[in-house]
C-alpha cells in the first residue's frame, strides 16, 4: 500500500467519490465520552467544498450532543471496492426553510412528515482532518494479489493500494 496526501482540489474529489460510493457513514458524537457514541446515516450530498451533508430530527440525540459538542467523526466503508473514509470535523446544523428544501431527499420521507415537519434539520460537517484507504484496481485485483502471495508463497507489497490524508 503506497501513500499518498491529497490536498485541496484532489482531496474534495476523493472525500466526494468514496464518501459517494459509501453512501452511509457511522456517524460519532460526543467524542470526549468512550465509549463513543455512533449510529448509521446516509449522507446527502459531498458537495464541492469536501462538506458533508446530513438530515436529522433536531430532537435526536446526535442533534443535542452536537449542539453541547460541535466536533464529529465519520466512518465510511464500501466494502464492495475496498475504500474507506475517516472524516473528522465540525458539525452545524441548520432549520432554515432554504437549507432545508436544498438538501431535502425523497428518502426523508421514510422519517419526516415531508420537508415542512418542524423535526427536520440539515447537518453539514466540514472536513477538518480526514484519511482514505482506497484500491486502485478495486477489490478483485487485491484479491487475486493475495491469493497469488498464498500460492507462491511470495509475500505481497499490496501495490495497487494506496492510502493518505485528504486535506480540504
Amino acid at each position: 500500500m503506497s501513500t499518498q496526501n491529497l490536498t485541496h482540489l484532489e482531496a474534495i474529489k476523493k472525500i466526494q467519490e468514496l464518501s459517494t460510493n459509501a453512501k452511509i457513514c457511522m456517524f460519532c458524537t460526543d467524542l470526549e465520552t468512550l465509549p463513543v457514541t455512533s449510529r448509521p446515516m446516509a449522507l446527502q450530498e459531498t458537495d464541492d467544498s469536501g462538506n458533508l451533508w446530513f438530515i436529522s430530527s433536531e430532537t435526536s440525540n446526535k442533534n443535542f450532543e452536537i449542539k453541547e459538542d460541535r466536533r464529529v467523526q465519520l466512518f465510511f466503508m464500501n466494502n464492495g471496492d475496498s475504500q474507506y473514509l475517516s472524516v473528522y470535523g465540525t458539525a452545524s446544523v441548520y432549520k432554515d426553510k432554504a437549507t432545508i428544501e436544498e438538501k431535502w431527499s425523497a428518502m426523508a420521507k421514510a422519517w419526516f412528515d415531508g420537508k415542512d415537519d418542524p423535526n427536520v434539520s440539515i447537518i453539514r460537517v466540514e472536513p477538518k482532518e480526514t484519511y482514505y484507504w482506497d484500491t486502485k484496481a478495486g477489490k478483485l485485483v487485491s484479491l487475486l494479489s493475495f491469493v497469488a502471495s498464498a500460492v507462491t508463497g511470495i509475500k505481497t507489497n499490496n501495490a495497487d493500494g494506496v492510502e493518505g490524508n485528504a486535506k480540504v
